[in-house]
């Protein structure tokens, strides 16, 4: 038997995170260059897959399958976030996907220096 505890890896290090952030960095930079794609279409595409999660997503037999939903949820959270930003500040939206993107480079750079020093 093993007598070390499996170590549990912060939230900020999950991939699961990363993906959404980009995932919300991609919908928040088409938003902003697209005259097309409108402010309540993200939020029309947001509402099912957030409450798809929180009703069905959490609760299926397949771990892929719940962890493919929470990161679905939470990029569309984001997403959600950056057009209620947006709507206040327009060139705010830029902005703010620029920080998502940035904070996500920050995580991958820390998880690929913790991963080395090991």
């Amino acid at each position: 038997m093993n007598d070390e505890a499996p170590r549990r890896r912060g939230l900020l290090s999950d991939t699961r995170v990363k993906v959404a952030l980009w995932i919300a960095v991609a919908e928040a930079l088409i938003t902003a260059i697209k005259g097309d794609v409108s402010k309540f279409t993200i939020i029309a595409i947001a509402i099912p897959v957030i409450l798809f999660h929180l009703l069905a997503g959490r609760s299926l037999e397949s771990r892929r399958g719940r962890a493919i939903s929470w990161t679905l949820a939470l990029s569309q959270a984001f997403a959600v976030i950056a057009v209620i930003v947006a709507s206040l500040f327009d060139t705010l939206v830029l902005i703010l996907a620029g920080i998502f993107a940035a904070f996500a480079v920050l995580l991958i750079v820390l998880d690929r220096s913790s991963a080395q020093s090991k």
